[in-house]
């Protein structure tokens, strides 16, 4: 029987190509954006603006709407009707869902570990860029440092999948940390708690590394909790 396609476009694939570049680059664009909220320099309930946004990164409308597209999916922007896109606004329920998620995969990284991790200096790496921040006394830093010290933790579980995952989750974190109004005197009680974390990793004692994380996320969801209940108090 004859095939219905041309030998040029066995699979009927031809017009997707263009489709398929957008996509690739829209990805990209979303990397970048999902990186500046993990960095904490957009806001929640901020709008993100189409026209500088697509300039500043030298994209199409339609590219940038497609990455959008993809955060707000990953939970990370909001599209509201006749207003536009904006940095999504997390409550409490998506507090206490993300702490679920992180103590799950990250105290299971640590349970996992069987000898010495090849991945200790990424996390060494992540504490000295904390107590760095806090000497040169910049807190967003600061956090953007505890972020990286978790993925490092996380990632000692040998795991692509999980590394992918955990990107948006950490994103939305940072979102999270928004709710602070002291970022100095939040971020540096855990900073002190990295240490300890390491210097257990560095021993070899992986459960005591895991018991002290599950405290950690334990006392710092409660303390988020908090800030959001009072938040929405007042």
């Amino acid at each position: 029987m004859e095939s219905p396609t041309s030998t040029d476009d066995a699979l009927g694939l031809a017009a997707d190509r263009a489709l398929l570049s957008r996509a690739s680059t829209a990805e990209r664009v979303a990397d970048i954006l999902r990186t500046r909220i993990a960095e904490g320099f957009f806001l929640p309930g901020v709008r993100l603006s189409e026209h500088d946004i697509g300039n500043a990164l030298g994209v199409s409308r339609n590219t940038l709407r497609e990455a959008f597209r993809l955060l707000t999916h990953e939970r990370l922007l909001s599209h509201e009707l006749n207003r536009g896109v904006f940095v999504r606004v997390l409550t409490v329920r998506d507090v206490v869902d993300l702490y679920r998620v992180r103590k799950l995969v990250e105290c299971a990284a640590l349970r996992s570990i069987t000898g010495p991790p090849a991945g200790l200096p990424r996390v060494a790496k992540a504490v000295a860029d904390g107590d760095l921040a806090e000497r040169r006394q910049r807190w967003q830093e600061l956090g953007t440092a505890n972020i990286h010290f978790h993925q490092a933790i996380a990632a000692l579980g040998e795991s692509a999948r999980v590394d992918e995952l955990l990107q948006g989750i950490f994103a939305e974190l940072r979102l999270v940390f928004h709710v602070m109004a002291d970022p100095r005197r939040f971020h540096e009680r855990y900073l002190v708690r990295n240490h300890e974390i390491l210097d257990q990793l560095v021993a070899g004692d992986y459960a005591e590394a895991e018991r002290l994380l599950a405290v950690y996320l334990d006392d710092a969801e409660r303390q988020l909790v908090e800030a959001y209940s009072a938040q929405a108090g007042g």
